[in-house]
């Protein structure tokens, strides 16, 4: 399996793009792809001694900046990292495609040159986080502000198969985000769509309030891109308030300071499983390969983790499964029409 990585995508580029995807090669068993500079490339593994081997470059000079407009990748910067690692995605060059990069240009070069799925509306940036009962998928981080209702349902269908094929979740749940629970909430999105949700082929919960996220009860969580990106943002914001909470609490005195000792494991285990780099990136469903995007700040670890998910989707067929469950959905409608 190849998968191919943008060198030059994030804060950390090139070192820790060049130190994940030399980690897995050794511990995953998958050849890396990297486009961008070759002499910088070879240089920086050269200097800080990491092995090249299974290691491919495809040599670009040019970098998307994180500042630039998203339409720049296929555009003034089309020969830039990103867009040439997608242009060899969509040249059967490799199986996915992982990048750090501007999350913009990301889902623009991704549309417009790896492609959408045949009968994929739009593309969703589909973040992974914990829940009290594991986790859960986020359907759409962001990537698309302005929704139909047809789309948030394909939303829940490509959630529903990833958490299914790679998070190896049985009959996922699938949570439509609401101001509230009956069926007659929200806006006209949101109250179509949930008509629309019960004929499609996922295991359809209702509407999901935003308190019951974090508590685990659905697997699935379906929003426009607006609400969506509020809600991960909330979720990291918290998160992080938590943590720096629980720190003050447990460093305050000689007395909390021996407590914090005999619960360390329970909090090294909670702070794992609250660690962005351990899930790798935000897959980018609806694409007809694999995409993820790791996180700006990530390092050897994340991106490591983002070529591990970058696996388990081609392994899980996930793309396959996607297609499978959009006929299902279209023949259902074509019988209801009839």
């Amino acid at each position: 399996m190849k998968i191919i990585v943008d060198a030059f995508g994030g804060d950390n580029a090139p070192l820790e793009v060049i130190k994940g995807s030399a980690m897995a090669v050794e511990k995953l068993g998958v050849e890396i792809v990297l486009t961008g500079d070759t002499d910088i490339i070879n240089r920086t593994a050269a200097e800080n001694n990491i092995s090249m081997n299974g290691i491919d470059i495809i040599d670009t000079k040019a970098v998307i900046d994180i500042h630039d407009e998203p339409t720049m990748v296929i555009k003034e910067k089309s020969d830039c990292s990103m867009a040439v690692g997608l242009k060899a995605l969509a040249e059967d060059k490799g199986d996915a495609f992982v990048c750090a990069g501007s999350t913009g240009a990301l889902v623009v070069g991704a549309t417009f040159i790896a492609k959408r799925l045949k009968g994929i509306k739009r593309a969703a940036l589909a973040p992974i986080l914990p829940t009290a009962k594991g986790y859960m998928i986020l359907m759409d981080g962001g990537a698309n502000v302005d929704c139909r209702p047809e789309m948030l349902v394909q939303f829940g269908i490509m959630g529903s198969c990833y958490m299914e094929k790679v998070m190896n979740v049985k009959s996922p749940k699938v949570g439509l985000i609401n101001v509230g629970a009956e069926d007659t909430k929200g806006r006209d999105l949101e109250i179509e769509a949930y008509k629309q949700f019960k004929n499609a082929p996922v295991n359809f919960f209702g509407n999901l309030e935003a308190r019951e996220l974090p508590k685990g009860e659905c697997e699935v969580a379906v929003s426009d891109g607006f609400t969506g990106n509020v809600a991960l943002k909330l979720y990291e914001g918290m998160g992080s308030f938590f943590a720096h909470t629980l720190k003050d609490m447990l460093t305050s005195s000689p007395i909390s300071k021996l407590a914090a000792l005999m619960i360390m494991p329970k909090v090294k285990e909670f702070k794992k499983k609250m660690d962005y780099s351990e899930t790798g990136g935000a897959v980018l469903l609806g694409i007809s390969k694999p995409v993820i995007k790791a996180h700006g700040s990530s390092d050897a670890k994340a991106f490591y983790n983002a070529i591990r998910q970058a696996k388990n989707c081609v392994d899980g067929k996930v793309i396959d499964e996607i297609t499978k469950s959009l006929a299902v959905l279209k023949n259902s409608g074509d019988k209801e029409s009839v």
